[in-house]
């Protein structure tokens, strides 16, 4: 494995942080304060970001996108993660469950998301349904031709401010040799559509970026908006969990470098008894093993983006890398509150929101209990009796 940098992944860190950090890191402020995105300024973001050509970097290039491999795009998330996650997100990366579109929905939804004019979110958790994804009950029923929704769905991140949802719902059930097995079929559902109501849930963390409900009482779809096949919603699964697990851990990587960075420059100018507060254990301590987290965990990363690209990587691999990088995170942003002592708690500083959204890293992209228990029946497969 050669992990260094080629010309034109260098070039893109490069152009891409600066943008960051010019167009993105000045609004934080407004963005916490608010709990949202301002329109002009969301507006203002996608459009530079589309000029730039920094809109669907993961998607394929015959269709748009820049095509990039797994590899360079841990090298994105690694600068993505760096500002805050509502920023981040209207420099759009659309999930890869919409290349299953056909017909119609080529036009309606793949292309409009890969030029940067439309917006989706993911709705499978449900108030019942967290880790097991498969207890979900949000049912669709076939009547007088047409799928008749009904449900909820808890903690769907961006359904405030997406355009259309991918929802997942089940469409029955099959006989197995193991018994009864539901059937689960993802939907393509319209902001506006009838009997579809979104309700925002406040939250401590990722503010701009927010949690929702999502009600649907009867809500009416024809057959067309099913994406992918009936009953086989779950058949782009893989790669999207294993992608998303190692670009959210890609993701905790830069803001894990961002706090470390700033913790440094404090523990290196701070003074306290006559000398700076580094250079005292108890700090010079909490700097190494930051920086021994991340480290490690970059090349977690770097290893597991490799093997996506090979087509090799395992379940479990993909879970330690999550695992690894989210619990990382966490201790990092801890470990910097405590080297800013009372000023890591002040709202005018920015390492308690840092702290705060950390936290739910260790939830969303599967908890970390889900983690560990995959990681260790993957292993004791072998061993087993």
């Amino acid at each position: 494995m050669d992990f260094s940098l080629s010309f034109e992944q260098q070039a893109l860190v490069e152009s891409l942080t600066e943008f960051v950090e010019k167009e993105l890191y000045p609004h934080e402020d407004v963005v916490e304060r608010e709990r949202m995105v301002p329109k002009e300024i969301a507006d203002d973001i996608k459009r530079k970001a589309r000029e730039a050509g920094f809109v669907a970097m993961n998607m394929p290039e015959e269709l748009g996108g820049a095509g990039l491999d797994y590899q360079t795009m841990a090298q994105v998330e690694r600068v993505m993660g760096k500002p805050s996650t509502a920023l981040s997100m209207l420099v759009k990366r659309p999930t890869k469950i919409l290349l299953g579109c056909k017909g119609e929905q080529v036009d309606k939804y793949l292309m409009p998301c890969i030029r940067g004019e439309k917006v989706d979110c993911f709705a499978l958790t449900e108030p019942h349904a967290g880790s097991d994804a498969r207890a979900i009950k949000t049912a669709a029923v076939r009547q007088n031709g047409k799928w008749v929704i009904n449900g909820v769905k808890q903690f769907i991140s961006y359904a405030d401010m997406a355009d259309f949802v991918i929802l997942f719902a089940v469409t029955g059930t099959d006989e197995t040799p193991k018994g009864p097995r539901k059937r689960f079929t993802a939907f393509l559902i319209d902001k506006g559509t009838p009997g579809m109501t979104i309700k925002p849930m406040p939250s401590i963390c990722t503010r701009g970026y927010n949690p929702n409900m999502i009600y649907l009482d009867n809500v009416t779809l024809d057959d067309g908006q099913i994406l992918g096949e009936e009953g086989k919603g779950f058949d782009f699964a893989n790669d999207w969990l294993y992608s998303g697990r190692i670009m959210l851990a890609a993701h905790c990587v830069g803001r894990a470098e961002r706090v470390f960075k700033m913790a440094c420059e404090w523990a290196g100018t701070r003074k306290a008894f006559g000398k700076t507060i580094g250079e005292f254990q108890g700090t010079g301590f909490k700097i190494a093993d930051s920086a021994m987290d991340i480290r490690t965990a970059w090349l977690l990363v770097l290893e597991c983006a490799w093997k996506m690209d090979q087509g090799t990587v395992t379940r479990h691999e993909a879970s330690m890398c999550n695992l690894f990088a989210s619990e990382m995170i966490g201790r990092v942003t801890d470990n910097a509150v405590q080297i800013f002592g009372g000023m890591g708690m002040m709202e005018e500083f920015p390492i308690q929101r840092f702290w705060r959204d950390a936290r739910i890293e260790r939830i969303w992209e599967g908890t970390s209990e889900i983690h560990r228990d995959v990681i260790a029946r993957d292993l004791l497969k072998e061993y087993r009796s």
